[in-house]
């Protein structure tokens, strides 16, 4: 009898839960950076082994509200993806239980499957004596089914998280292609993947207002063609998006391809440019005509 199950993958901004799902496929498949709400779509990542299919929802980090209609959207496809779930995996990161920990928490006090608290970057602790004493004094007060330390990024003690969630979910048939891994288009991950660039190699304010659009994706034979265009708010963004000569553009785009062309298998010829939308992170139809909006 084969076993399916959807996990939700939740947490506060930058606690690895992009960086966990990754390692669980052994691909790459969310995009990932050291700054905060880089993911800001509900990705599924599909995980088929055996009688057993998970499909994991990486999530938006949940954060605290903000008045741009970009947050409201990313908090509301976090909240969302929780609805119809046979099991969640909340993250947090070491010995912290912040204040945004614990409203992700209460948001999981009304879902009613197995929740499992998972503790990332337990590596990076200079004293590993402090973990226990954090546990015991959070779940005093939290209910959880079971606690995972481990650090995503090492690959330290995901087998046991793993084994845990198969025997989760229930039983029934596999509802993806054991082959399959995600439900997103090449497109969206194309558009993911320069967005990506932006964000590791641009400073904290452009990435936050900066979106990607692929309006072209042509592939014949072992070639792939693609336009990509980068949306900023204002035109210093785009000044220093572009970069002097057009160096910072040519060099995202540069890294950007070389990713595409282990994701499509194929030679990526690769186009960007840069167009100043006014405030689009703050306009509701200029979302949707995004795809940020996935719940309504």
């Amino acid at each position: 009898m084969t076993r399916f199950g959807f996990v939700a993958l939740v947490g506060r901004p930058n606690v690895g839960k992009s960086t966990l799902l990754n390692h669980i496929l052994g691909f790459k498949l969310s995009i990932t950076s050291r700054k905060p709400q880089t993911t800001r779509h509900r990705v599924l990542g599909i995980w088929t082994e055996g009688d057993v299919q998970l499909a994991f929802v990486d999530t938006p980090g949940m954060h605290t509200d903000q008045p741009k209609a970009m947050n409201r959207m990313m908090n509301q496809t976090a909240e969302q993806a929780l609805k119809g779930v046979d099991a969640v995996a909340m993250l947090t990161e070491g010995t912290r239980w912040t204040d945004l920990d614990e409203r992700v928490y209460q948001k999981l006090a009304q879902v009613e499957c197995p929740k499992f608290w998972v503790i990332n970057k337990v590596d990076q602790l200079a004293d590993k004596n402090e973990l226990l004493p954090h546990i015991e004094q959070v779940i005093q007060t939290h209910s959880f089914d079971e606690v995972f330390p481990l650090s995503a990024l090492r690959n330290i003690n995901l087998d046991p998280l793993i084994s845990i969630l198969q025997k989760a979910v229930p039983e029934g048939p596999f509802l993806y292609d054991s082959e399959q891994i995600t439900d997103r288009s090449e497109r969206f991950l194309a558009a993911e993947i320069v967005r990506e660039q932006i964000m590791r190699q641009l400073g904290d304010e452009v990435p936050y207002e900066t979106t990607v659009e692929i309006e072209t994706f042509e592939r014949s034979d072992d070639r792939v063609g693609i336009h990509a265009l980068i949306s900023v708010e204002r035109e210093g963004q785009k000044a220093i998006l572009v970069g002097e000569s057009g160096g910072r553009l040519k060099q995202i785009g540069t890294e950007a391809r070389i990713r595409l062309e282990d994701l499509l298998d194929a030679k990526v010829a690769l186009k960007l440019w840069v167009k100043v939308r006014a405030s689009w992170s703050n306009d509701e139809r200029a979302l949707k005509s995004l795809g940020y909006a996935e719940f309504d």
